[in-house]
């Protein structure tokens, strides 16, 4: 085989559509087989709607057109044990496990006065609880393979205040801090961690947003600019995630671990 990644088993959670669709499709067609998982419902509180089998269906004709094998499977980030089964039924078939993509995440958009404990609760259970779920459940796996690499999908709000997002600026801090821990105590067995921090990105769940976002800027005037990249670009797409995904999962990374990677056009230092 030929392939960037070529031979290697990757496990991709919120592999439906989006950017999970897309790294799936990248690292198939750089050779991997994937894993994947959705939650493959409506999501609690959300502007936008959650994603179904045949959005997952779509992804597996993707990844099949590549020539590579997958399987995708509905799971539930917030539950080890769903996590765990479906990386176990995986790992079954395929033999081992090399790279880990913890993306599945959720954005709620509203003011810090609108503000509910289970608003609260509902982004952290999946955007933090749910990347430390897919790390403990996949951990073992690529030790025993005699390594690998962890991917774990923070933002640009996890390097910097973002407004109408506050449980989810948090959730996406505490992805950077689970990544360095991690990166400390699994780099004993060549397990890499690294975490990406994209801008806005086109997807269905921004799409959704895109209504709301405007009128909340309105009413607050002074963020505006807080919401602007520094390249001249609104919004990137998912393939540009995917591209640094394909590089982080790559050898051409085998000594690249703790860093934030930011493909965000420069909003962090705008």
């Amino acid at each position: 085989m030929t392939g960037r990644v070529a031979g290697k088993v990757a496990f991709i959670t919120g592999a439906a559509r989006g950017q999970g669709r897309e790294h799936a499709v990248r690292l198939a067609e750089e050779g991997a087989d994937i894993i994947a998982l959705d939650l493959l419902g409506p999501i609690e509180f959300a502007r936008y709607r959650g994603a179904t089998q045949e959005d997952l269906d779509e992804t597996v004709r993707l990844v099949e057109k590549t020539g590579q094998r997958i399987i995708a499977r509905q799971g539930d980030v917030r539950s080890l044990e769903s996590v765990k089964a479906v990386v176990d039924e995986g790992v079954a078939e395929f033999g081992k496990l090399d790279v880990v993509c913890a993306n599945a995440g959720i954005m709620l958009l509203h003011t810090w006065d609108e503000g509910t404990p289970e608003l609260w609760q509902t982004t952290i259970d999946t955007n933090l609880t749910g990347v430390w779920n897919t790390v403990m459940a996949t951990a073992q796996h690529l030790i025993d393979a005699g390594g690998g690499s962890m991917i774990l999908t923070s933002s640009s709000a996890g390097l910097r205040a973002q407004g109408f997002l506050n449980p989810y600026v948090a959730a996406k801090h505490g992805v950077v801090g689970i990544m360095r821990a991690f990166a400390l105590e699994l780099s004993q067995h060549n397990v890499r961690v690294n975490t990406i921090h994209p801008t806005g990105v086109m997807t269905e769940m921004v799409n959704g947003l895109a209504e709301a976002f405007p009128g909340f800027l309105a009413k607050n005037p002074r963020l505006a600019a807080s919401a602007m990249n520094m390249l001249d670009v609104q919004i990137i797409e998912p393939i540009d995630l995917a591209h640094a995904v394909v590089y982080l999962a790559s050898d051409e990374a085998r000594y690249v671990t703790a860093t934030t990677m930011t493909v965000d056009a420069g909003i962090t230092q705008h």
